[in-house]
């Protein structure tokens, strides 16, 4: 038996089918509805249709380029719970001074996709909020955040995202 190993890209590429959930980046959680062939630009090209669930925006991924997007399967319940305790972590993941630095660093982590990176900007703008009203574009911040975290959350769990809201409120008025 004879094993091929994909020696160009450093992590594999998800495969989803139709019904399977995934993670996109930049719009949170989505079904797969659909693979279906796609021309673009003159060849034709494998697509994941994904239905986000926040917003019902329909997505189209090339399958070839799933992990360079950052498409991903949903995290694990024991990632989930890794993810909580990050919101209970006293420490601060961005101290740099001016806002406009900061805010930067903040919209740099929310860009990776990573759920770690994402639940310290959440856990970071609820504590700020505390402190002060938060600015227009901290505000964006802590909606995305939450937005992204709170589906996803809530589906690894196996509990309503309205469920997950409440238990992650309840860990910042703690």
């Amino acid at each position: 038996m004879q094993s091929t190993v994909n020696t160009e890209t450093a992590r594999p590429s998800p495969s989803f089918k139709e019904g399977d959930m995934a993670v996109h980046p930049n719009h949170g959680v989505g079904e797969v509805v659909q693979v279906e062939e796609r021309d673009l630009g003159g060849r034709k090209t494998s697509c994941y249709v994904i239905k986000i669930r926040d917003s019902g925006l329909k997505v189209m991924v090339p399958t070839e380029a799933a992990s360079r997007v950052g498409l991903r399967p949903v995290m694990k319940k024991k990632e989930a719970q890794k993810i909580l305790d990050i919101l209970k972590a006293p420490e601060v993941a961005v101290d740099l001074q001016p806002w406009n630095r900061r805010f930067r660093a903040y919209t740099e982590m929310l860009k990776s996709g990573l759920p770690a990176e994402i639940a310290k900007v959440l856990r970071d703008m609820y504590r700020l909020k505390f402190d002060k009203d938060l600015s227009f574009g901290e505000r964006r911040l802590l909606d995305q955040a939450r937005g992204l975290l709170i589906q996803e959350l809530a589906l690894a769990r196996k509990v309503a995202p309205a469920v997950m809201e409440g238990e992650i409120h309840q860990i910042f008025s703690a």
